[in-house]
């Protein structure tokens, strides 16, 4: 004879393995969440290191490099007149006359690294022409390649790098940020007067960046001439 007993349902198995499954589902994305921004800050390029402010490995490597004659120094022209409320040196399209100083004393500062093995060239642009006159007494006609170098300025650089002299380039930030992106790195915002190292002495024989100092730093690089 049938009982006519029928089995309960287990609703309450059921909605506890509901509940585990979207509990795991929330942790799976909590956890991406999480995860993505590491990665992409893991595989972010690093940043262009300051020279300047104590960093001695960066400043060692630097002093090292340029006595072998293995550098290649981008510099920003200074204060642009067309630019700045500040008095024009004279033509508009150069410098201010405030920044004159500023271009002597980055010139100091090259001085004291040595000057007797490198070779200087800068854009023909006023501003530029400029800074190299006051920064290194040194003004020639300039070099387009300084001016259209938003495709090949590192391979122009290197075909003006003589071994075991320093090449040095008086340009523009636009130039710097096309060699930071040959070089794929994230660009930076350099100031006026800036910096922007670059080191040939590699085991890849690849052109590596070493880093920037700002024409106001100078006083904070730990310099040595070995």
């Amino acid at each position: 004879m049938a009982s006519g007993l029928s089995l309960p349902v287990a609703k309450p198995a059921l909605g506890a393995r509901r509940l585990a499954r979207y509990r795991n589902t929330l942790v799976i994305a909590l956890v991406a969440l999480l995860v993505l921004p590491l990665t992409l800050f893991l595989l972010k390029p690093a940043a262009v290191p300051d020279l300047a402010h104590g960093n001695v490995p960066g400043a060692t490597a630097l002093s090292a490099g340029w006595a072998k004659g293995q550098m290649i120094v981008l510099i920003r022209h200074v204060e642009r007149c067309d630019h700045s409320r500040a008095a024009c040196l004279n033509a508009p399209d150069g410098i201010t006359d405030r920044a004159r100083d500023v271009a002597v004393g980055v010139g100091a500062r090259f001085e004291h690294l040595g000057l007797a093995k490198a070779d200087i060239y800068h854009s023909p642009l006023t501003r530029a022409v400029q800074t190299a006159g006051y920064m290194f007494s040194q003004a020639g006609s300039g070099e387009d390649w300084l001016i259209n170098c938003r495709q090949h300025l590192l391979r122009d650089a290197l075909a003006h790098k003589v071994a075991g002299r320093n090449l040095v380039l008086v340009t523009h930030s636009e130039c710097m940020n096309a060699l930071e992106k040959e070089l794929k790195l994230p660009s930076s915002t350099l100031g006026y007067g800036a910096s922007l190292f670059v080191s040939t002495d590699t085991l890849d024989g690849r052109p590596k960046m070493l880093g920037f100092i700002e024409a106001s730093d100078w006083r904070s690089v730990a310099l040595n001439r070995p």
